[in-house]
């Protein structure tokens, strides 16, 4: 494993969690289970591949806030999101959730952006019922849905599973600056 390479990606992290920070609109849509935001090693395998911020981003007052610094093997759910994504698509190395509602898929859609959905209620008992063997199934549902792995989408609720929306992309600036764009937007249409 290339220590640059190792670098780069936590550099990058450092620099995504600034831009979070620094946008109180995105506040309004940290879910429950709090932001993960992660970035993989270019061939990341598994999970201790692929640095995310420790103890996730949560909102303190009006202000997203990191709880820790970025880590290689702080994320599983993400992570593993990710290295199932760059089997289809190797670019796709950088992830963010944020808070599903009915009123920002509304926006999105208004805004000429149609996420693809996963339907948790349909996901099969073999990937449902064994941890951490829904990934796969999440993935090739989405491509099958959207012709490739989306951008962005999608996970309805499930039984104990919140509902969230997914944005992938290249690194974790992209898709910080990406979640900001998107939640300014929708601050100012509310």
């Amino acid at each position: 494993m290339n220590e640059s390479d190792r670098d780069l990606v936590l550099g990058n992290l450092v620099r995504a969690v600034h831009l979070l920070e620094a946008c109180p609109e995105f506040a309004a849509i940290v879910p429950e289970v709090r932001v993960n935001l992660a970035f993989a090693l270019p061939d990341a395998s598994g999970p201790s591949q692929v640095a995310a911020v420790e103890g996730r981003i949560t909102r303190v007052g009006d202000r997203p806030r990191a709880s820790g610094l970025p880590a290689f093997g702080a994320s599983d759910h993400m992570a593993r999101l990710l290295v199932e994504t760059m089997r289809r698509e190797p670019g796709l190395r950088a992830g963010i959730n944020f808070a599903w509602s009915e009123e920002l898929l509304a926006h999105l859609k208004a805004t000429g952006r149609a996420p693809v959905g996963i339907d948790r209620t349909r996901e099969p008992a073999e990937a449902a019922d064994r941890d951490r063997a829904s990934m796969p199934w999440k993935i090739e549902t989405l491509v099958r849905a959207a012709g490739g792995v989306p951008r962005l989408f999608f996970e309805s609720a499930g039984l104990g599973k919140e509902p969230l929306f997914v944005l992938l992309g290249e690194d974790a600036v992209a898709v910080a600056e990406e979640a900001c764009r998107i939640a300014r937007s929708f601050a100012a249409a509310s």
